[in-house]
């Protein structure tokens, strides 16, 4: 029996609680692989009381988790105070919200469960009890650090086929020009190329790179950073043996018979990776952490405090999540339906 999933329980006020419980209530319909929920079961109880979802929740050690999973949703509990507040960010929850995710981490580095799948966090709830991290990716790379060195953690988002990775993420556009450098993007490329061979089983993966300015800065005349920076950093990767192509116009990069010529994209910043994912895969897409000695995976959106405890979220990107983090980590295993 393959290990289990650990999937966190994540911000209890918003929508990530009732994702779990609903996608365990239809595990047979979505052929949904064995996970293990860490998390207060006192809270998941409540919340499904509060949601009409008749499930079985069962506290269990975590080897136990699988073979609990056809009768019951397992779950590694955490003490804590967690209320049912949907939509009222409590900071005393907070402490069990951090322990899940070092205790699936945990769990999956010594390899009681196959990957992580994390629900959204509330990082202002975090910060209060002590949270340090800018989010999410790197506390989870901290807590994966070999010798106290994280190594470096790359956010992909996909869908299907459609691979993007923000070179620079949670920043100010005015800041990302200076934010850009020869040795980042040679050494996200390396992580890539490495993670689409061995997680995503690509032999020859091929990587197009997203120029910063408009039309890749027709060769200088708009911005020097394309020619002077990007360009000579997709030549330091193709010595390397890395099919980095670029850079590429982003305004015409992501129209489908381009984009479809290549495994993934590197784009600059934020918005030019993520608006092609979120325009054609809203509520599908699935944030991957690259770069770590463990799968990671997410749903694409936040806690969506307005919907919580009401059992309007839409399940279909924490389901792609699961499926992604069973695909990666079981690939000689039936895909899981994520739709």
């Amino acid at each position: 029996m393959p290990a289990p999933l650990a999937v966190t329980m994540g911000e209890p006020a918003g929508i990530g609680p009732d994702l779990i419980l609903g996608l365990y209530a239809r595990r047979d319909e979505r052929q949904l692989p064995a996970f293990v929920v860490f998390g207060h079961v006192g809270f998941l109880r409540a919340r499904a009381q509060r949601l009409g979802i008749d499930i079985a929740i069962e506290p269990v050690d975590v080897d136990a988790a699988a073979s609990v999973f056809p009768r019951a949703l397992p779950v590694v509990h955490i003490e804590g105070g967690v209320a049912d507040l949907p939509g009222i960010a409590d900071e005393h929850a907070a402490p069990v919200v951090i322990a899940a995710i070092e205790r699936a981490t945990h769990a999956t580095l010594t390899g009681h469960c196959r990957a992580v799948v994390t629900a959204p966090i509330h990082k202002g709830t975090l910060y209060h009890a002590g949270f340090q991290h800018p989010g999410h990716t790197e506390f989870l790379a901290d807590l994966c650090a070999i010798d106290g060195k994280p190594k470096l953690p790359v956010m992909m988002l996909a869908h299907g086929d459609l691979r993007t990775v923000p070179l620079t993420i949670h920043v100010p556009i005015k800041d990302v020009p200076g934010l850009i450098s020869r040795k980042l993007i040679l050494e996200t490329l390396r992580v890539m190329a490495h993670d689409l061979r061995q997680r995503f089983h690509i032999a020859a993966p091929r990587i197009a790179v997203a120029g910063l300015n408009p039309h890749a800065g027709e060769g200088g005349a708009i911005g020097r950073e394309d020619v002077e920076i990007i360009g000579p950093a997709i030549a330091d990767a193709q010595a390397e043996g890395i099919d980095a192509i670029g850079p590429l116009p982003g305004d015409t990069l992501f129209y489908p018979p381009h984009w479809r010529h290549y495994d993934a994209i590197l784009a600059m910043y934020h918005d030019q990776a993520l608006i092609p994912i979120k325009t054609v895969a809203f509520d599908m897409g699935v944030n991957v952490t690259l770069g770590l000695p463990i799968v990671r995976t997410s749903p694409d959106h936040g806690t969506a405090f307005d919907i919580a405890g009401t059992g309007e979220a839409s399940p279909s990107s924490f389901a792609a999540a699961i499926a992604m983090a069973h695909s990666m980590t079981a690939p000689a295993l039936r895909p899981v339906s994520s739709k």
